[in-house]
Formats: C-alpha cells, sequence, structure tokens
C-alpha cells in the first residue's frame, strides 16, 4: 500500500519549512509568503498528488470545511443558479456545501440544521427563512455564523444577501404607468417572508406615488409562491368584479398561475390584462406570451452570500459583524405587457 504523501514531504521537497507549506497551501494565509514561493510548493504539491488529510485538519482547526446550504424547494427553478453561486465562492476558499431542501416547511428546517449543525458544518447559508425564524435566532445567538439568501429575516445580527425589491416593483409599475394601465392588480406574495412582504409593501407605496388606482380589492394574497396560488387568487381577484387591465404578480410562479386562471375565463395576456412576473427564472422568455418580469442575479446573490459567510469565519467570533448586501435587479420587458385595450372586462 502507498504511503500517504504528507506536508513534511513537500516540505522536503521544497526545501522550505513544513509550517511554510501549510500557509502557502491555505487560501486564508498564502498573502503571507512571497507569491514565488507559493508558486513553488503548490507545484511541488501537485506532482506528489499530496492532498490534505481533512480529518486531521478538522482535529487541529476545529473545522470541517463544510457548510450546510438550506433551499425552501430545490424543484424551483430560480434556485440552482444560486447553488452553484454559492458552491463556486466556496471553492475558492476550500469549502463544500451540503445541500438539504425543506419543501417549504420551517419545521423541516429547525430539523436539518440541528443535524447539520451536529454533524460539524462551519456555518450556514439559509434560503429557506421566514421574517420570524425561530431555528435562525437560536443557531446565531449559539455563534454559528449564518448568512441568509434570496430573503432575510427580520433580525439585523442575521447576515443577509438579497434583491433590491423596493426598485424591482417601482420599474414594473413605471412600465405599466407608461403603458397607459390605471387599474392594476397584485398578487402579493406571502407576509412571513421577506419577499412576499416586502414587494407587497413597494406595491402599495409606489402604485400611491405614480398615481394608479389605490382600490384594496386589488390586491389578493398567495399562501406560497407557486403556480396553483396564483391561479387560485387570480380566480380570488377576478370574482371580486374589480375591473383591472394588469396584474403584477410577485413571483414568475404565481404569474404563470394567473395566466392560467385568465385564460380560463376567456382573457389573453396581453390583450385583454397584462401580467408581469419577478425573477426571470429560467424558460419564462420561452412562455407564450414570454413574460415580462424582473431579474434578479440568481448566481451573484448566491456568490455574495458565500462570500459574507467566508467573511464571518475568517475573523474571530468576537469580531464579526453581520453585513447586509443588496444586489440590483432589472426590469425584462417582454409581450406578456401591453398598452390596455380599448374595451375590456375582467370579472
Amino acid at each position: 500500500m502507498r504511503r500517504r504523501i504528507t506536508l513534511k514531504d513537500v516540505a522536503r521537497q521544497a526545501g522550505v519549512h513544513v509550517s511554510t507549506v501549510s500557509r502557502a497551501l491555505n487560501p486564508g494565509t498564502r498573502h503571507l509568503i512571497r507569491p514565488e514561493v507559493v508558486e513553488d510548493i503548490v507545484r511541488v504539491s501537485e506532482r506528489l498528488n499530496y492532498s490534505p488529510n481533512n480529518a486531521a485538519l478538522s482535529l487541529k482547526t476545529n473545522r470541517t470545511r463544510s457548510i450546510g446550504v438550506i433551499v425552501p424547494d430545490i424543484t424551483n427553478p430560480v434556485f440552482p443558479p444560486i447553488i452553484r453561486g454559492i458552491e463556486d465562492a466556496l471553492a475558492q476558499h476550500d469549502y463544500f456545501a451540503v445541500l438539504a431542501n425543506t419543501d417549504g416547511g420551517l419545521a423541516r428546517e429547525a430539523k436539518i440544521a440541528d443535524l447539520l449543525r451536529a454533524r460539524g458544518v462551519d456555518g450556514l447559508i439559509l434560503a429557506s427563512v421566514e421574517r420570524e425564524d425561530e431555528t435562525v435566532s437560536r443557531l446565531a445567538g449559539d455563534g454559528l455564523p449564518i448568512v441568509t439568501v434570496n430573503r432575510r429575516v427580520d433580525d439585523d445580527a442575521v447576515s443577509s444577501v438579497v434583491n433590491d425589491e423596493d426598485t424591482g416593483i417601482l420599474d414594473v409599475l413605471r412600465h405599466l404607468a407608461g403603458l397607459g394601465h390605471h387599474r392594476v392588480a397584485n398578487v402579493a406574495g406571502p407576509q412571513a417572508m421577506s419577499t412576499g412582504v416586502d414587494r407587497y409593501r413597494a406595491f402599495e407605496r409606489h402604485r400611491t406615488a405614480l398615481g394608479l388606482d389605490h382600490d384594496p380589492a386589488l390586491v389578493a394574497f398567495a399562501t406560497g409562491f407557486n403556480e396553483e396560488e396564483g391561479d387560485a387568487r387570480t380566480e380570488e381577484l377576478i370574482a371580486r368584479r374589480r375591473d383591472f387591465t394588469a396584474l403584477v404578480c410577485a413571483n414568475d410562479r404565481l404569474a404563470i398561475g394567473a395566466i392560467a386562471a385568465l385564460r380560463r375565463h376567456g382573457l389573453d395576456p396581453p390583450r385583454d390584462v397584462s401580467v408581469t412576473g419577478y425573477n426571470d427564472m429560467p424558460l419564462v422568455d420561452r412562455l407564450s406570451p414570454p413574460l415580462t418580469t424582473v431579474r434578479i442575479q440568481q448566481y451573484e446573490v448566491g456568490f455574495e452570500a458565500a462570500g459574507v459567510l467566508v467573511g464571518l469565519l475568517e475573523v474571530r467570533a468576537e469580531q464579526r459583524r453581520a453585513r447586509h448586501l443588496i444586489r440590483p435587479v432589472e426590469l425584462i420587458v417582454r409581450g406578456s405587457t401591453a398598452s390596455p385595450a380599448a374595451r375590456r372586462h375582467v370579472g
């Protein structure tokens, strides 16, 4: 059986001390070594096929180099690009992701988070949180580094990387107002989630500022970010018989359900009702009509979240300070929005 190559072997071949090899091969400390020395050590380690003994390293540093990543729904097309961004950023610092899915349940999130912590993850990146999340508060209070991604909790002590929801909704409403819409309805997202409440509050604030009709009956609240809720809440809006010419949906999946409901009533977007989404998830440009939506930087928001977490891990616990980053968004205008027809009725 071939003997395992050790740091001592690399140090001997490179003609340096073992501690120099250790620093040179650690992304967090290699800046302390001259670049030409780092390059020589890396070349020697590759020639010898050296790989670190992670078990021994974990015992020495009390680190496993693993990060728990929890998402609410892995089948939602928004999350794979976010996960990819997280993985790519973690890999740059020699961390790896352990992925789990909650199916949107806080009880399942709590169980998974506790299991991941018991298995020694160094931190958590959570896309599954609600605004008031007992699990996050408990684990963060115990000193576990946590960053929320795409959503946030109502606790400024927990770091977050989210999207500019206010600007996204403002751009949507400006676009619709510019087309001539005045009666704009809203399928709002779940208010227990920051994405739901922030987009709803932005809708209320900006429709007033833009002079759009401020009718409370033009808003229906979804209990989930899915097609079924988009369909049901649009049916609710139609049943209220509040004539509207445009429908703003809190995400793309709600918009897909909304379009299905409208068509059952013989209403064809955008001729009868303009429809908008949010997130620009993959393939919404292939819908009929292609969906006007707000594009979030899915990969980048994941990449930044991992960077924030690594930053927390690289300082002592008493030096950690929460960071809150807001990523820019972009309105993508496609075929699901148009000027309102001269004569049409919803409901």
